[in-house]
Order: C-alpha cells, then sequence, then structure tokens
C-alpha cells in the first residue's frame, strides 16, 4: 500500500493527499516532531501542516530544525497559518500578517513558505490591503501561494474579485473543515464548515473554481475513532472529547457511522479508514491534514489510499441515496 500524490497549480512536485497535521498537544510531543517527520516522510508523506500560533512558535521551530538537519527542503511541502486572533483581538491586517509572516521564516529556516494560509477571517475588514499585502509577499517570493483557513466562499470571492480587478495574484487554495461527518456546533470560534447538506452550496463553488482544499478534522474530532456510540456520550470527560460530543455527536451522523461500520466490516477495514477514503474519493481536490502520533498511525491510514468508493457508495455513506 502506498500514499495518494496530488499537484497544485504553484508548486513544481507531487504533494501528498494525506498531510501530517503538527498541532500537538504538549511540549513533550513537540519534542518528538522532527523524529516524527522523519517517520512519515520515509512513508511518503512530503507535506506538513502547521501555524505560527502552535506550541507559541515551538512547532515552527522543530519543524525549522528537521528542514535544516534533513537536507529534503525542494523535497516537502510546507504549510503555515497566519493572523490568527487572540483573546484581545481580531488580527487579520496587514501589520500582523507581516509579523505573523516574518516570524514563520524565521522559525522554518527557510527563505519561502509553499502555501500560506490566513488562519481565520475577520469580515469586519476590508479584503483590498489584506490581498495587496499578500501579493507583496508573493511578489517578494516569500510565499510560492497563500490561501484561506477557515474563510466563507463568499469572502474568498471578494478577495480574489478585488485581485482580478486590480491585476494581482488571488487566493490558490482554502481550508475549510470537511468529512464524513457533518458538523453541527463549530468546535472553536470562528471555524467554517464545508460539510454535510449545509456545505452543499460552499462545495458547488469550490468544484466550479478548482481550487485545492486542505480540509481539517477528516475524522470528525475522533468520531470515527469508533469510541463514541449513541448510549456512552456522558461519560467523556476531556475536551477534546466534549468538543466531539458537541460538534458530531448526533443522529444523522450517527447513521453516517452505521453505514461506515457496515462497508468496513465488508472489505475488511477500519472505521477510519473508511471515513478516510470517503474524503480521498470526494470529486473535489481535498487533501487530509491529520495529525498523526506516529508512523504506525499513518501506515495504517496508507489502507484508505486504495479503496475506490463508487458515487453508489459515497452517497449511500452520505444519506444521499433516498
Amino acid at each position: 500500500m502506498g500514499m495518494l500524490y496530488g499537484r497544485v497549480p504553484w508548486y513544481n512536485g507531487p504533494v501528498s493527499r494525506i498531510v501530517q497535521g503538527l498541532s500537538v498537544p504538549d511540549k513533550a510531543a513537540e519534542a518528538r516532531i522532527p523524529d516524527l517527520m522523519d517517520a512519515v516522510y520515509a512513508l511518503g508523506c512530503n507535506a506538513f501542516d502547521m501555524a505560527h500560533q502552535y506550541g507559541d512558535g515551538g512547532v515552527e521551530r522543530r519543524v525549522g530544525q528537521w528542514l535544516a538537519t534533513r537536507g529534503q527542503r525542494e523535497k516537502v511541502f510546507i504549510i503555515t497559518k497566519g493572523a490568527h486572533h487572540n483573546e484581545d483581538r481580531k488580527r487579520v491586517t496587514p501589520h500582523d500578517i507581516d509579523s505573523d509572516l516574518f516570524d514563520s521564516l524565521a522559525r522554518l529556516k527557510t527563505g519561502t513558505i509553499d502555501l500560506y494560509l490566513l488562519h481565520r477571517d475577520n469580515p469586519a475588514v476590508p479584503v483590498g490591503p489584506i490581498v495587496e499585502k499578500l501579493n507583496e509577499h508573493q511578489a517578494a517570493g516569500r510565499v510560492r501561494a497563500f490561501g484561506a483557513s477557515n474563510w466563507s466562499t463568499a469572502r474568498i470571492a471578494e478577495a480574489n474579485a478585488y485581485a482580478q480587478a486590480h491585476g494581482l495574484k488571488g487566493f490558490a487554495a482554502s481550508s475549510p473543515h470537511f468529512s464524513l461527518a457533518a458538523q453541527v456546533e463549530p468546535p472553536w470560534a470562528d471555524c467554517i464548515t464545508i460539510s454535510g447538506p449545509a456545505g452543499q452550496a460552499s462545495r458547488d463553488w469550490y468544484a466550479q473554481r478548482h481550487l485545492p482544499l486542505f480540509v481539517w478534522s477528516s475524522m470528525a474530532g475522533g468520531f470515527f475513532s469508533g469510541r463514541f456510540r449513541r448510549d456512552n456520550l456522558a461519560t467523556f470527560t476531556s475536551e477534546n472529547d466534549r468538543l466531539a460530543v458537541r460538534s458530531y455527536c448526533v443522529e444523522d451522523n450517527f447513521r453516517r457511522l452505521d453505514r461506515v461500520q457496515e462497508l468496513a466490516q465488508k472489505r475488511g477495514l477500519t472505521i477510519p479508514q473508511i471515513a478516510l477514503a470517503y474524503v480521498l474519493n470526494h470529486a473535489l481536490p481535498m487533501y487530509a491534514l491529520i495529525g498523526h502520533q506516529s508512523a504506525a498511525e499513518l501506515q495504517v491510514n496508507l489502507a484508505a489510499c486504495e479503496q475506490k468508493l463508487s458515487d453508489a457508495e459515497m452517497a449511500w455513506l452520505d444519506l444521499r441515496d433516498a
């Protein structure tokens, strides 16, 4: 079994369809990042996702150590994000983009980031100065392309219309939430999902424009781990588990889970493998961001790369067969 790869217009090389997410829970996990990157890279994962705020900058610093010592910079696809809100204000401004991007470049010890994403949006801020600032950094070679994480399609359309009208580059990619499980409540503030029936209009918009989608929480916050059942939701106590209960544990999603389990048993696979196969078989150009904690976890997920789901199976899993 092997990795699936895709192509994005601005990058001269393949990009693994499974992207290693590097949001880590603590300093101990942060210290293991270089070893983890070695292990998943050996299995064919050449794309890594992080953010300015992860570990208060520690994640980018560890990735920078890896890039500086392994000699693989031109063989890996680096995604990082900036301009996230903090508890004091919404930081989607040209000044904050400058500050965060220069921090990230210094930490990563590289002159260029392959995809730079604005981590959140502030719809009260005009898009023009944001687009102009991002173009300034792209023209200087600091980023190969830029895009949006958790921006609505309406705001991306507004930004790209401004870019077109002013002879500038527009957003080249997007990173919303997408999984087979519909997100009924955002796990964190200002999240954007394109899952479920409510996300159909957004998916149609992306289908017309062919933007690559680097989708987060494809496993629905652990909903597709198999641990969550209709009869045990009150037993979860950790904050991450409670987020999954609030965001995904509704009857329609349990019906989807029932079908995933049925197909998994039929194919001799696990629930997470079928849930990931659903994302990788989607008609939209999706790359799944997954926070593996070990090479063994990625090895298991590689089985999903080999699974072909028919249109009928995709519709059945998503309750669209009625």
